[in-house]
């Protein structure tokens, strides 16, 4: 079983408050810079998606604020910002298990895709991976005049190899066609506090950041080959949170192809009360639609 989550919604909410208004817009203006380095307006314009992180705003905040600032830079009307829905209790981290291990997900009573909105479960409210990405999208459309584009957020779980009978995903592809389409991801945890070995922990300074990157790599790889089962395997081995968001994104996009623009890491020993090396790696990820 995963390590249980620290609350990272309460800090998230500390963060932010911490960091005030003055403090995200010098966030979003950096950012912004990044959005423009590799002109993320149009990739969403031209179909494809932006993958941001979600380790804290202290270590991916430019990531995020990119991501933003390519949604409001890219002249949509409307937005759909997919997030990851932790395994935040024991029966969602059991269904997760027992799907990954193949049980039937039509089984499973946490199948489907929740968020504001749509009618039954609502374990999202819980949720934090889009803290970050509404906390700065609410600072910068007030900046713009409020009058941002409409913010659609979707969250699937148990996609299962078999996104195309994920229950609401009809709703979130004809969401997606008139939208552009950013998602959050941590596609690498690694070190003892989950669950690898003394001998094979590596710190990001030593090749661990170099093996981050292959394993993001080998994800995306298996993303362009629509392999959904072998890419939920992946997840697995890899400990990425992208299981069912990747999924989900290659299913909307269809064809595409992947790049990590940024790659960063966190230390996450003290959440879990862990020794080191216990990290995430987190990465600023461009998805382009083939032609």
């Amino acid at each position: 079983m995963s390590p249980r989550l620290p609350d990272f919604h309460s800090q998230a909410r500390d963060a932010h408050a911490q960091l005030g208004r003055d403090g995200a817009l010098r966030l979003l203006d950096a950012g912004h810079a990044w959005s423009r380095r590799w002109d993320l307006p149009a990739t969403l314009r031209d179909r494809g998606a932006v993958i941001f992180p979600h380790i804290g705003l202290d270590r991916c905040g430019l990531h995020t604020a990119a991501a933003v600032h390519a949604c409001l830079d890219s002249g949509a009307r409307r937005v759909l910002a997919i997030g990851v829905l932790h395994a935040l209790t024991d029966e969602l981290e059991d269904a997760r298990v027992r799907v990954a291990n193949g049980a039937d997900v039509t089984r499973e009573d946490a199948w489907g895709i929740q968020g504001p909105g749509v009618q039954g479960r609502a374990d999202w409210e819980a949720e934090f991976s889009l803290l970050d990405f509404l906390f700065l999208w609410e600072v910068e459309v007030a900046r713009r005049g409020g009058q941002g584009p409409e913010l659609i957020v979707r969250y699937p779980y148990l996609a299962g190899g078999k996104p195309e009978i994920l229950p609401g995903i009809e709703e979130v592809g004809a969401i997606a066609r008139d939208a552009v389409v950013v998602a959050t991801a941590d596609p690498f945890h690694h070190g003892l506090g989950y669950g690898d070995a003394p001998e094979d922990a590596r710190s990001p300074e030593a090749g661990g950041l170099d093996l981050a990157r292959q394993r993001v790599e080998e994800g995306l790889a298996l993303m362009e080959a629509g392999d959904h089962w072998a890419y939920n395997r992946h997840c697995v081995s890899a400990k990425s949170d992208a299981r069912d968001v990747g999924q989900v994104l290659r299913h909307l996009l269809g064809p595409i192809t992947g790049r990590i623009l940024d790659l960063t890491w966190a230390d996450t020993a003290m959440d879990y009360g862990k020794r080191a090396p216990t990290w995430v790696a987190g990465a600023l990820i461009e998805l382009v639609r083939n032609r």
